[in-house]
């Protein structure tokens, strides 16, 4: 009987775990994803203490840094426990791992913490412990969308079994919209997107599912509120998208941090001012510098020089989960590749636009660098997924 290929092959038909010592799995290792990693979260520390080193309300200087550097090193744990164990684990409890993630968003609705400004509940802790869960539940998704998708990888040209997948999405999506966190949710989208892409959903399938989108969007935004008066958004996240049509509009109210930002990087210009030298973060002109702003103080401070730089980085580790997702021996690995590749490109992509003004402002953090422990964290663990992909790839291949 003829053998099922490699894109057909479910993931959790898995008869032997691979096994190899040490030394074969440190070869294995995608070393210039690991040393991009590295240079960008090194990068982000450094920014970080500029950005925040005068703020007088510390107790030290390097307050981020070092609360920033302890999620460092719980990813950093994550990362190398992840590139040891085989991926493909996931798969067979993906069903729990779903449900775990449905859970946390559950609780972080009834029992969050959040920021009372705006009446957002995005937080479970305990004391000093917070995690911000929908940062967690973009890596479970990810697992768990794989699975499903490598399952019903011979039902491509069902439209019935992508409502499913568009779905199994929705409903974490939404609970997540509900925190509110808008930007995460599209996050979500963004995931989806790539991997029916990769997974190979026809495209007329996808054109389909692009026009139910952009109807949806003009009901959210134009039809209920006139005729039901019914608001999907908050105002504040109405106010966002004004702002970002027009600046001007509300200068020293909500368009102010568009204007300071945009101010901060026009005045870097080609080298920047110098580390430690930006007037508009130091000075206290620019808010939210530290988390979803920090591009605009290494736009100011180091210029189109330090940007290219940080671009240059972020595309090197996209490169290698992309060449990961090729060279990976199943199908459910080049999933899990490519829906980390797409997450790190959308939030690069909407956290730098927003900061620039081509984007709204959508409170996604800058992915290893703006501050955010429990965004570092995630980043980091799916570095060790994309490792693990590769470890297993190369390490089960036939010399």
């Amino acid at each position: 009987m003829e053998q099922p290929t490699r894109v057909l092959q479910p993931a959790r038909e898995r008869r032997q775990p691979l096994g190899f010592s040490l030394g074969a799995y440190l070869k294995s290792m995608d070393w210039i994803l690991l040393a991009a990693t590295l240079c960008l979260v090194v990068y982000g520390l450094f920014m970080l203490y500029s950005a925040t080193h005068e703020d007088p309300t510390l107790s030290t200087p390097f307050w981020y840094v070092q609360s920033q550097a302890i999620g460092l090193a719980l990813g950093s744990v994550f990362l190398i426990t992840l590139s040891i164990a085989n991926y493909k684990w996931f798969a067979r409890w993906q069903v729990y791992i779903y449900g775990a993630g449905l859970l946390l968003l559950v609780l972080t609705l009834l029992v969050g913490q959040g920021e009372e400004t705006v009446g957002a509940n995005r937080w479970l802790g305990v004391r000093s412990f917070r995690l911000q869960t929908a940062e967690l539940v973009k890596f479970m998704l990810i697992v768990s969308l794989g699975a499903v998708l490598v399952e019903g990888a011979e039902l491509r040209h069902r439209f019935r079994f992508v409502i499913l997948c568009v779905v199994y999405v929705a409903i974490p999506g939404v609970l997540i919209f509900l925190q509110p966190d808008l930007g995460t949710s599209l996050v979500l989208v963004s995931i989806l997107v790539v991997m029916l892409v990769v997974w190979g959903i026809r495209l007329t399938h996808l054109g389909i599912l692009a026009g139910a989108a952009a109807a949806a969007g003009v009901l959210a935004l134009r039809v209920l509120p006139s005729v039901f008066g019914v608001h999907l958004l908050k105002d504040w996240q109405l106010a966002r998208l004004e702002v970002f049509l027009d600046p001007e509009k509300d200068a020293l109210g909500d368009g102010y941090q568009l204007i300071q930002s945009k101010i901060a990087v026009g005045s870097g210009m080609f080298s920047g001012k110098g580390y430690l030298q930006g007037t508009q973060h130091n000075l206290n002109f620019l808010p939210e510098r530290h988390t979803d702003f920090i591009f605009a103080v290494i736009g100011e401070e180091l210029g189109f020089l330090g940007a290219a730089l940080l671009i240059g980085l972020f595309a090197v580790i996209v490169w290698r989960a992309f060449r990961i997702a090729r060279m990976s021996r199943d199908l459910y690995g080049t999933l899990i590749a490519a829906g980390v590749a797409g997450v790190i490109v959308f939030q690069v992509f909407v956290n730098i636009g927003m900061t620039i003004g081509i984007m709204p402002i959508t409170g996604l953090p800058l992915p290893f660098v703006s501050f955010g422990s429990s965004s570092l964290v995630v980043f980091l663990m799916a570095i060790g997924l994309l490792e693990s992909v590769h470890v297993h790839s190369v390490a089960g291949r036939p010399k």
